[in-house]
Order: structure tokens, then C-alpha cells, then sequence
């Protein structure tokens, strides 16, 4: 896993500002994927686009560091070997610790994800792979823009 990117303003953390946060607290994601290669991308890309980024290599941890991290949004991988993401996804909603964050579900079995029962297991949105990283990223702040209060 990687250690948490400070936590600091940056020329890029407008708009990824924590709801609720102190001013220039970043919005963090966590990245769930048995793939190195691709959770460290999509890790790489959020840093640079001014997030905060975690990663885990499968749903298990996956699970331990959402709860211990509270991640603003959650994007994983649907087939992981232990537990699947869409058994990661079912627990995680179903935690009340974690049951009000949002999670991507990326995959590359859209049918897999649909007949899985995606939507009914807590997931917010699934994305097919492969997915690009600046298109993961529209599809994160849509997620989040509809998690984020009104400004007062």
C-alpha cells in the first residue's frame, strides 16, 4: 500500500477539496486493484490532478483501509483474487463506518458486473475497462458532485 500524499494545497486541489474539511485538505481516493501497474497509475494520475491517493491490492485490504482511512471515493477493481470487488462493495455499504462513500466499480466483464448484481451490492457506478485515467476522473467527480453539500 502507499503511504497518504501530504495533505497540502496545491495548484491542482481546486475543487478536491474535503466537504466539511479544513481549507486545502485534498479529496482522497482509494484505489482497489490486484494489478500493480494499474492501481499505481490511476494513483500517479489522481496525485498529479490534485487528490490524495491510496491504493490496496485486493478487497481485503481494500476493506481494512477504507475504514481506517475514510477515502472521499473508493474506485475498484471487480475481479480480485480472495474477495471480488463486488464482495468488497456489498460489505463496505453494508459497514456503517463506510457505508456512505462511493464506489467506481471497474471491470472488464460489463456483463459480469451487471448479472453480479453491481447496482444491488451498493455500487455507484461501474465503469468498463480499459478506462483511461482522465476518464476515470470525470466519472469521480460526477460521483462526488453529487455527494457534496450546497455551499452555504
Amino acid at each position: 500500500m502507499s503511504a497518504p500524499a501530504a495533505r497540502r494545497e496545491d495548484e491542482n486541489a481546486e475543487g478536491q477539496e474535503r466537504p466539511g474539511a479544513p481549507a486545502g485538505l485534498r479529496r482522497l481516493v482509494l484505489i482497489v486493484d490486484d494489478a500493480v501497474d494499474t492501481r499505481e497509475l490511476y494513483a500517479a494520475y489522481f496525485r498529479h490532478r490534485g487528490f490524495d491517493a491510496l491504493t490496496a491490492p485486493d478487497g481485503d485490504a481494500g476493506i481494512d483501509l477504507a475504514v481506517r482511512t475514510k477515502p472521499d471515493i473508493i474506485v475498484m477493481d471487480l475481479a480480485m483474487p480472495r474477495l471480488s470487488g463486488l464482495s468488497a462493495a456489498h460489505h463496505l455499504k453494508h459497514d456503517p463506518r463506510t457505508g456512505k462513500i462511493p464506489i467506481i466499480l471497474l471491470t472488464g466483464y460489463g456483463r459480469r458486473a451487471i448479472e453480479g448484481g453491481a447496482m444491488d451490492k451498493g455500487v455507484d457506478v461501474f465503469v468498463t475497462k480499459p478506462c483511461l485515467p482522465e476518464d476515470l476522473e470525470e466519472h469521480v467527480h460526477r460521483v462526488l458532485s453529487r455527494q457534496t453539500p450546497p455551499p452555504s
